[in-house]
């Protein structure tokens, strides 16, 4: 019963108990209690878990996808069910597209990712969630993924994607750069493609704090704006 449900060994023995030895009905009384359970877990903080991935470049161009599952302790995050359920939810969201709702209700297995979910909680019994998801698709070319602290090749701490579009033939050589670009962007967590792609209410927070930084030094008016040009073109280059 614990090999086919997952669930521990005192609840098995409880279940078991319950039921006269039956193991079909022990799994049916450990998913009607474990449902319940699961329902007063919801509220509870869940902030450990894993990215996962999926890629598809069968065809002309490339779909990739990245999901963030959470749980509330690290320890659920090396759980083998809590993988096969995060690689599994990624292959939904490779498919569907749209955001965590849309993945929310879309098909998984035999049942919906909701429902995967909810019976994951059930099963483990800590409270679980699908926090983000992410999808690129590129007519032509190729999508890759870098997977930062790998437990496995798509599963890890931080996950992710880049789209080439590319006319090249070789879509290894396409997969591989992505990749390395993937690597710097894990490392420097930029915050847009391009300079005009920046949120302008981030540009105008660090504009008033580079401003105020060089009043504070004393120079001149004009020397303060030269100063600030200068941090803003160094922010630009970081972020």
């Amino acid at each position: 019963l614990r090999e086919k449900s997952g669930a521990g060994m005192m609840d098995c023995k409880k279940a078991l108990a319950e039921n006269a030895g039956d193991v079909e009905q022990a799994m049916d009384w450990l998913r009607t209690k474990g449902l319940s359970k699961a329902a007063k877990k919801s509220d509870r903080v869940a902030a450990e878990g894993l990215v996962a991935v999926a890629l598809d470049n069968s065809g002309k161009g490339g779909v990739g996808a990245a999901i963030e599952l959470n749980s509330e302790t690290d320890f659920v995050a090396r759980n083998e069910l809590f993988q096969a359920a995060a690689r599994s939810i990624a292959q939904t969201a490779l498919k569907v597209g749209g955001g965590v709702e849309a993945i929310q209700a879309a098909p998984c297995g035999d049942s919906t990712v909701s429902d995967v979910v909810t019976n994951l909680i059930a099963t483990i019994g800590e409270n679980m969630m699908v926090r983000r998801a992410a999808r690129f698709a590129v007519d032509e070319g190729a999508v890759a993924a870098y997977v930062h602290n790998a437990t496995t090749p798509e599963l890890g701490r931080i996950g992710v994607l880049v789209a080439l579009k590319s006319a090249a033939p070789d879509k290894a050589a396409l997969i591989a750069l992505g990749r390395k670009i993937g690597m710097h962007v894990a490392a420097t967590q930029p915050q847009s493609l391009t300079t005009e792609d920046l949120d302008p209410a981030a540009v105008e927070r660090a504009r008033a704090i580079f401003t105020e930084q060089a009043l504070a030094s004393g120079k001149p008016p004009a020397v303060v704006e030269k100063m600030v040009e200068g941090r803003i073109r160094k922010f630009y280059e970081e972020v």
